[in-house]
């Protein structure tokens, strides 16, 4: 959202499309331009939903499930194209389920993305393509790539997955810049800094790690470890930073489930833990209705919200406003919300629903009805 845009108003929240898909959703993601939305799905596909047409493409070449995405920054001569789409998408009328395309869209300029999957690959992708296919592979992780992110510059790729590493490979051509051990578990999420020079990588214990990308060491920890417990009576671990993100400012959130009484069942709540990054001064928030479940993804608004969706007893989105330790309102969705994302315009987000179902709100401004 534009620093002159007025701020946002989450009771007047509503949906605006709602796209479909005959398997369950996993992560979801706008791509930069605001285009299209990323959807992972359990049937080992990605589903590509366009906002201007409702048109919907298939992506396929991962053989298990997809819960990274992330992209490449947009190149300096997309900037006119993003504004004409986005003049075409304010005169277009809602766009609800998928079909045909409405008008005559503007051509989508190139985007590429990086997927992840739970047989440990990365994958590459012109992902505006007509019909868009594989056009890199790399075997990342042993086990689960749980996660995957670009740095601003858009020179690096950072992966994580249940080999408890965190690697670094060359967005150009894939190939392995570094690997950064030391966590002793599996490493759930990675996000760059927004100044490009550290990365924060989260486990399944809780435990941040703060790497110098300049000297590939651990700086230091924080400590999200209400995200975790071990369950003596399954002899299981449950927990993990199931979403991460950072503010502009350089706070860094993590989300997932607290109190867990039954780890088989996965009975909890929702958590999220703020990070002032400078201090490495923890904040937790929790949803003000009571919720059983998790909170899957999380996201910073501009207008000075904290964002999160998740799934459990039904589904939710949470907003969190300043301070506040306790949510100031809350969307219920119509199924689990797996995975939140946040639009780069901040005028909408999308969320992942157990049910099939990649559901976009409208975020509304203040006192426009």
């Amino acid at each position: 959202m534009p620093p002159s845009s007025p701020p946002i108003d989450p009771t007047a929240t509503r949906v605006r499309a709602e796209f479909k898909h005959n398997s369950p959703l996993i992560g979801c993601r706008f791509d930069p331009s605001g285009r299209f939305l990323f959807a992972t799905a359990q049937d080992n596909t990605i589903q590509r939903f366009d906002l201007l047409t409702g048109a919907k493409v298939s992506l396929l070449g991962h053989q298990s499930w997809v819960r990274g995405l992330a992209f490449l920054p947009l190149r300096a001569s997309a900037v006119a194209e993003v504004a004409a789409a986005e003049m075409f998408r304010v005169a277009s009328p809602a766009v609800v389920g998928t079909g045909p395309a409405v008008g005559s869209a503007p051509r989508p300029h190139p985007i590429k993305m990086i997927s992840a999957d739970y047989s440990g690959r990365l994958m590459w992708w012109s992902a505006a393509a007509t019909i868009p296919t594989p056009i890199r592979t790399v075997q990342s992780h042993a086990g689960w790539a749980r996660a995957v992110a670009v740095s601003p510059d858009g020179k690096l790729v950072a992966s994580c997955g249940n080999d408890q590493d965190v690697k670094l490979w060359r967005a150009m051509d894939g190939s392995q810049v570094r690997v950064l051990e030391g966590h002793t578990s599996h490493v759930y999420n990675v996000a760059f800094h927004p100044d490009g020079t550290h990365l924060a990588s989260a486990d399944l214990k809780g435990v941040v790690k703060d790497w110098d990308l300049t000297t590939g060491a651990c700086v230091r920890e924080l400590d999200a470890k209400i995200l975790h417990k071990y369950d003596p009576s399954f002899m299981a671990d449950i927990g993990g930073a199931r979403g991460i993100a950072f503010a502009p400012d350089g706070r860094l959130a993590c989300c997932g489930i607290t109190n867990v009484s039954n780890a088989f069942a996965g009975v909890g709540n929702p958590a999220v833990v703020v990070f002032d990054w400078k201090s490495g001064k923890a904040t937790s928030l929790k949803p003000k209705d009571a919720f059983q479940g998790t909170a899957w993804g999380v996201d910073f608004h501009p207008a000075g919200y904290v964002i999160a969706a998740g799934g459990g007893s039904g589904g939710r989105i949470w907003f969190w406003k300043g301070e506040e330790p306790t949510s100031i309102h809350t969307v219920t969705v119509p199924a689990n919300a797996r995975d939140l994302a946040l639009h780069p315009a901040g005028d909408q987000l999308a969320v992942a629903g157990g049910n099939g179902s990649a559901i976009v709100y409208a975020l509304q401004p203040t006192g426009v009805k």
